[in-house]
């Protein structure tokens, strides 16, 4: 009878020492990912045409850049945030951020290009606006919101840290939907 108890306290100690032993060993459980979902922005360029392999270019270097933004095609009949046309004149946009269910417009402006401007820096640049960017006129090349002040030898289409910065701030934990939108149409004439 003594033995069987001892068994019993010897088999119940290794038991809780192998249970320590395997559990500091163990992998820690997965943290739950508290980040909010990509805020989903649709344009429509159906009415961009020649532009749309640079509104692509320009969209994917955007996708690319910021995290909690996607920019996706509208299916034709569908309601965009975006709405993206192709114009004679400079380059213009509304000033957003704009909201899930908002409305912002960009013009790509023929004029530009006609000047020597890069398209997809142009649609680039353009978009820009829409996720709540001002110009930063006058700026480098680098600076995708420097616009034309680029100069027309500038190709350089993607937003630099700093831009990128202030859209995922603008659109932190999906809150743009909360945000005004400045509704300043921003004419990109040098």
């Amino acid at each position: 009878m003594l033995h069987s108890r001892w068994f019993k306290t010897a088999g119940a100690a290794a038991a809780l020492t192998l249970a320590t032993a395997t559990a500091a060993y163990a992998s820690p459980a997965p943290s739950p990912d508290y980040t909010a979902a990509a805020v989903t922005l649709r344009y429509d360029d159906s009415r961009a045409a020649g532009w749309e392999a640079a509104i692509a270019a320009g969209v994917a270097n955007w996708n690319a850049s910021v995290s909690n933004i996607r920019l996706v095609e509208a299916a034709p009949g569908t309601r965009a945030e975006i709405q993206i046309i192709a114009t004679s004149g400079w380059p213009q946009a509304t000033l957003g951020p704009v909201r899930p269910g908002g409305q912002v417009r960009v013009e790509l402006g023929s004029q530009a290009v006609t000047e020597g401007h890069d398209k997809t820096r142009i649609a680039a640049h353009e978009l820009g606006h829409s996720l709540g960017l001002p110009d930063t006129k006058p700026g480098p090349c680098s600076q995708l919101m420097s616009g034309s002040t680029g100069g027309t030898t500038c190709k350089n289409a993607t937003p630099n840290a700093t831009e990128r910065a202030r859209v995922q701030s603008l659109y932190a934990n999906g809150l743009a939907s909360l945000l005004p939108t400045d509704g300043r149409v921003l004419v990109d004439a040098p």
